[in-house]
């Protein structure tokens, strides 16, 4: 039986806390029912990403260094494995991969090429263009609505996935109010406000959803809560989150925790775009070349202005 070539790619690896390279990596031999897709865009995450660039993600499976990051990527299907040949051409979004070697896939999409099992790599709409890295966090937010249960009031949080979470809110007939603290990311979008906390008097809200990662959030939050009001933790967050219990008690507040998509929320978004009820635009901000990836993670989370930034693998070697 004839040996797979040998294939590799130029992947982002993170060494260490804040040492990022590019770096070519041998990738691991297809097996069957695996595809090969060849990168054209990826994201880097300002949530889970920036922990692992700062040293500050809690243990976590698969956690350990050195690692390629990232779970939001587009390409294209160019060799695959099997039943998975019919696949050839497809344009695809890819939520991450593990096929480097000794090198940890945590989570593994931010390459130029990639080896993953075919049913991981989700057939999309090519017309969505770079757009398409969006689909991953537009699925944690429908998922952070999905747990809530019910129409979220408040959602805090206005960067990507605040955005999609209101967006999505607008799309179901809703119209939330949104909190902001970054005076760069308070601009209202169509259907929803966006206030700093201290100008919102409000203090029966019933449900909230919070986006923002800020682990002393839940007595802010229920501080402005109705008797019964309930919180969803949609962020990923550094430390422990502590609150103070007589307050909780005395609203009876619940708290649930949003975790991973599931295929549910994707095919929900995707129906979304579909009938057009749910727009993607204007939620990249930032375009980084491959051969300056390891600058671009500096931009991503230290922009003020910088709501996603996309690296483009099309003319990587």
């Amino acid at each position: 039986m004839p040996q797979s070539p040998t294939l590799d790619s130029l992947a982002v690896v993170i060494d260490a806390p804040k040492q990022v390279a590019l770096r070519r990596l041998t990738l691991d031999s297809m097996a069957d029912g695996d595809v090969l897709v060849e990168i054209d865009w990826s994201s880097i995450s300002a949530g889970t990403e920036k922990l692992l660039w700062s040293g500050t993600m809690p243990p976590f499976p698969g956690m350990g260094y050195p690692l390629v990051p990232g779970y939001e990527a587009v390409g294209r299907i160019t060799d695959a494995v099997g039943a998975a040949k019919a696949r050839i051409g497809q344009t695809v979004f890819v939520p991450g991969a593990r096929c480097f070697g000794d090198v940890r896939g945590l989570f593994g999409g931010n390459a130029a090429r990639v080896v993953l099992p075919a049913a991981r790599a989700i057939t999309i709409d090519a017309d969505l263009g770079d757009r398409g890295v969006l689909l991953a966090l537009a699925a944690t937010a429908q998922h952070a609505l999905a747990i809530a249960g019910q129409a979220p009031e408040l959602i805090i949080g206005h960067g990507v996935l605040g955005r999609l979470m209101a967006r999505l809110a607008v799309a179901a007939g809703h119209a939330p109010m949104v909190w902001e603290t970054n005076p760069a990311r308070q601009e209202s979008d169509t259907g929803y406000h966006v206030l700093p906390p201290e100008a919102d008097q409000r203090r029966d809200y019933r449900c909230v959803i919070d986006a923002s990662g800020d682990t002393k959030i839940i007595d802010l939050v229920v501080a402005r809560l109705t008797r019964g009001g309930r919180i969803i933790l949609a962020g990923f967050y550094p430390g422990r989150l502590d609150f103070a219990f007589a307050p909780a008690f005395m609203r009876e507040a619940s708290i649930a925790i949003a975790a991973e998509w599931q295929p549910a929320d994707l095919d929900h978004v995707l129906a979304c775009l579909q009938q057009q009820k749910l727009s993607l635009d204007g939620l990249i901000t930032h375009h980084a070349p491959a051969h300056a990836a390891a600058d671009a993670y500096h931009t991503a989370f230290g922009a003020a202005d910088c709501l996603k930034l996309l690296i483009d693998w099309r003319h990587s070697a």
